[in-house]
């Protein structure tokens, strides 16, 4: 009896032991790098034209007279500035289709690497633009710098999945959301009068997209590329153990590369999958829908709206005009914050509580954000109260639907799949950014503060589909997670194997008894020794 707590007390130890072990210093160098010069610049060039707006159409406005010697009407200005800003989701778009052959290519840290051209590029372009009096400039940048973040949102999230232990796997997949609304924030202190919200100093505020980018570009080349991609799609297993030894923080990563090898045998194909090939697949069929509900709710959920109300309500709550830019930091404090949290308690709620928890939430105080606007004229203390809703609902986003649908893409595939389903979700989430912009302005002037009911509902669809099929992904691996799955898409794990092409089976093979040399090699040298 003794013995039997004796090893259980061990087991425990065990386990707590790896959970420590779990943290490597390269592994979180690695993600803050990643972060830091991909997702970080897409936060922060949503928030960093909303500043310099004035700015930037007076430069327009001035341009199109010293051009043209009449001053431009107030509709062409308009459509340039609409331009300025929804063509940012459009270059998004064209980087998350053109994503799935780079990544094979080139492999998840080197096509890291090489997306900061796009955004040196785009620095260069969108900060020169006054002294050149090119408005033409600045909309090129915007457009290549929405190439960078349409490949850095597939890239980024790939490899940190990747790249991490299944024990953390969520909270590191968290650092790609944490990271966009540090990126936010950023944008909104940097665009403040005494920084660089002035009609001098505007161009610098795009000229800061070169630090990020550098420090990835110069830190980022002595780290190892994915262990998954080394070991499944180049064959080299060497290089892979060496790559989990560093990440991992240890020297005995038998158990990691024998994990990643009974994936390769379950799985259909060890080839690049194409989107067609993977929508078609009846094996993750569930597992594709479920991706393109959580990227469209993303996205359609409404925090487009709450940027676009935020200053009225604070004007109405009676913050002067010249305040409300500093209050309006608070917007990016409570999302970096609730960002964050996400972060810390992903791995033990799970993705599925704060998933729709967080819908759920965000439908309540939509709900009360609706009554408080339609009556505040009526009665004085109600615009505090839209105040409080708006943190409320931005808090609620970032805890769950802020962070949670990159990290499920990365979870639900296999290595094969992985680029198609980034490629899908990427799609999906920028089309659906697109469509928020163009729509938005027009379901506002229709429902005018009746219009948070639709968002809503987006929310509440959204919540009751993943609680009925969305499975728990905490701490389980993709044979585990596509189990969960399987009695939905109507397939077996065993139908899967039996289903593998023999040359495929004979790569895997291969693969097992080349690890497996490799360890037996390993113990003959160190019985010489």
């Amino acid at each position: 009896m003794e013995n039997k707590h004796q090893s259980n007390g061990e087991v425990k130890q065990t386990e707590e032991v790896k959970k420590k072990m779990s943290w490597s210093g390269s592994l979180i160098v690695a993600s803050l790098t990643g972060a830091f010069g991909s997702s970080f610049l897409y936060g922060y060039n949503l928030s960093v034209v909303n500043a310099p707006a004035a700015y930037i159409k007076k430069f327009y406005n001035e341009t199109w007279e010293r051009r043209y010697g009449i001053s431009m009407d107030e509709s062409t200005l308009t459509l340039l500035w609409s331009i300025t800003v929804s063509i940012f989701a459009i270059g998004g778009l064209v980087g998350a289709i053109i994503v799935t052959p780079i990544v094979k290519f080139f492999g998840r840290k080197c096509t890291l690497l090489l997306n900061n051209v796009f955004a040196v590029t785009a620095a260069l372009l969108m900060s020169l633009s006054l002294l050149a009096g090119s408005f033409e400039m600045l909309i090129l940048g915007r457009i290549t710098m929405g190439v960078d973040a349409g490949i850095s949102l597939s890239a980024l999230p790939m490899y940190l999945s990747e790249i991490s232990p299944k024990e953390i796997r969520g909270s590191l997949g968290q650092v790609t959301a944490i990271f966009i609304c540090v990126g936010v924030f950023t944008g909104q202190v940097l665009g403040l009068p005494e920084i660089f919200g002035t009609e001098s100093r505007w161009p610098y505020l795009f000229g800061v997209i070169i630090v990020p980018a550098l420090i990835q570009v110069v830190i980022l080349p002595f780290l190892p590329e994915s262990p998954r991609y080394l070991l499944l799609e180049k064959h080299n297993t060497s290089k892979a153990e060496k790559a989990f030894q560093t990440f991992l923080g240890k020297d005995d990563v038998s158990h990691e590369v024998e994990e990643v090898l009974a994936e390769s045998r379950v799985q259909r194909n060890t080839k690049l999958v194409s989107v067609l090939q993977l929508l078609r697949t009846r094996a993750v069929r569930w597992q594709v829908i479920t991706v393109v509900v959580t990227m469209a709710c993303y996205q359609l959920c409404g925090l487009n709206a709450i940027w676009y109300y935020t200053n009225n309500i604070f004007s109405e709550a009676g913050i002067n005009r010249e305040t409300i830019p500093y209050v309006t930091l608070s917007t990016g404090a409570v999302e970096t914050l609730a960002a964050v949290f996400s972060g810390l308690v992903i791995e033990r709620l799970g993705r599925r509580p704060l998933l729709i928890g967080g819908f759920g939430l965000m439908i309540v105080f939509f709900a009360v954000l609706t009554v408080s606007l339609t009556l505040q004229n009526n009665v004085y203390w109600l615009p505090y109260l839209s105040i409080f809703c708006i943190l409320a609902i931005i808090a609620s986003f970032c805890i769950g639907p802020g962070g949670i649908p990159f990290v499920l893409t990365g979870e639900f595939f296999q290595q094969s799949q992985r680029p198609a389903a980034f490629m899908t979700a990427g799609t999906v989430n920028w089309l659906s950014n697109f469509a928020v912009g163009l729509l938005f302005p027009f379901i506002q002037s229709g429902l005018q503060t009746y219009c948070f009911l639709v968002f809503a509902a987006i929310c509440f669809s959204g919540a009751t589909y993943l609680f009925f099929v969305l499975p728990e992904t905490k701490n389980k691996t993709f044979n585990e997670i596509s189990q969960a799955f399987a009695k939905r898409n109507k397939v077996s794990l065993e139908m899967q194997e039996v289903n593998h092409y023999p040359e495929e089976r004979k790569s895997s093979a291969e693969q097992e008894s080349n690890f497996t040399s490799s360890v037996d090699n390993g113990k003959t040298k160190q019985g010489i020794v």
